[in-house]
């Protein structure tokens, strides 16, 4: 087989894992009512959708929100991303490509340039974008009528999208960590869409170990199936035994902690006795970048409880020091 049809295969596999509908999406109720509501009032009123921010950690599904809106709608969507609109021009052939009712998904849409953005203003509101052409004396404006169209944002910094644009938002929800119950709904959905049978305590397992995030649970999922196969290739179950040893393998332990989050914990526990330290400092120890530390490891750190944040920085807490099994926890009284 040849790489691009490896490539299109595992394209195809991405997209049969995301459910069409809303009924189908597990997981954010609250977000879910919300989108329906929206949707069907949109419907009944023969109108466009508002516009739409998701915001939230990544791998929680706004991609898949963005589909199963424009499904929803009946209409056709069309996804880039932010940093790829360098140019106004760009932004401008993909706006007047859209038939009416279309929905646009800009992922990272807090990286669009500034000068990009600014077109989008007029985009949001009045359906039309000036572009300018010439310069200086011989410059001209030139007016370009767009069809209705719904604008869907996703962004995991949602602070750094700027506030004229976040205002041109109508519809606004935040994306949530997932509870283990959901992730395993997921798990065992997954199971079913790849044909492969798995326990239902072994998909607890692999959901309590997946960081709260369908893409990582998935993900996890599909790596013990190779596991499972490895050790024998007729097997078509998945058992909590060979999700447990799995897992080992994978070096992600019981409380979802990967090699990354260990790291992180070490460097924090024994080069800066625990804390406070700087987030700059702990990144440049360990040789990440920092915002990748910001955006991907510590959420699911301080949501859990590994570490906490105080006006002088990044601090372990006892139940890091605990799970690592290393040194004394030094707040003890």
């Amino acid at each position: 087989m040849e790489e691009n049809e490896l490539l299109n295969l595992d394209t195809e596999y991405d997209i049969s894992l995301r459910p069409k509908k809303l009924v189908d999406f597990i997981g954010q109720a609250d977000l879910k009512e919300m989108l329906h509501v929206f949707i069907q009032t949109a419907l009944h009123r023969e109108e466009t959708l508002d516009h739409v921010l998701l915001f939230g950690p990544p791998g929680l599904g706004k991609t898949t929100l963005a589909s199963i809106i424009a499904n929803e709608m009946g209409t056709n969507i069309y996804i880039v991303s932010g940093p790829s609109l360098d140019r106004v021009g760009d932004l401008a052939a993909i706006l007047s490509s859209l038939d009416p009712g279309d929905v646009l998904f800009i992922d990272e849409i807090h990286r669009i340039p500034r000068v990009v953005e600014e077109v989008l203003y007029s985009a949001m509101e009045d359906f039309a974008i000036d572009i300018i052409t010439g310069k200086d004396s011989t410059a001209t404006t030139l007016r370009i009528e767009l069809p209705p169209f719904t604008l869907v944002g996703a962004t995991t910094r949602v602070g750094d999208i700027t506030a004229p644009l976040r205002d041109r938002f109508g519809i606004v929800q935040h994306l949530d960590y997932y509870n283990n119950e959901d992730l395993q709904k997921i798990i065992m959905r997954t199971a079913t869409v790849f044909n492969f049978k798995i326990a239902e305590d072994a998909a607890y397992e692999i959901a309590k170990r997946s960081r709260g995030t369908p893409r990582i649970a998935n993900r996890l999922f599909k790596r013990v199936r190779d596991f499972a196969q490895f050790e024998d290739l007729d097997c078509k179950l998945i058992t909590l035994e060979i999700a447990n040893s799995s897992l080992e393998k994978l070096l992600i332990d019981n409380e979802g902690l990967n090699i990354t989050d260990r790291r992180y914990l070490k460097t924090l526990i024994e080069k800066f006795n625990g804390g406070p330290a700087g987030l700059n400092a702990i990144a440049s120890t360990l040789a990440e970048d920092s915002q990748t530390l910001e955006d991907v490891v510590e959420p699911f750190l301080l949501k859990n409880g590994f570490i906490t944040r105080t006006p002088r920085g990044r601090l372990a807490t006892e139940k890091a020091y605990k799970q690592l099994k290393i040194g004394m926890y030094k707040y003890e009284s």
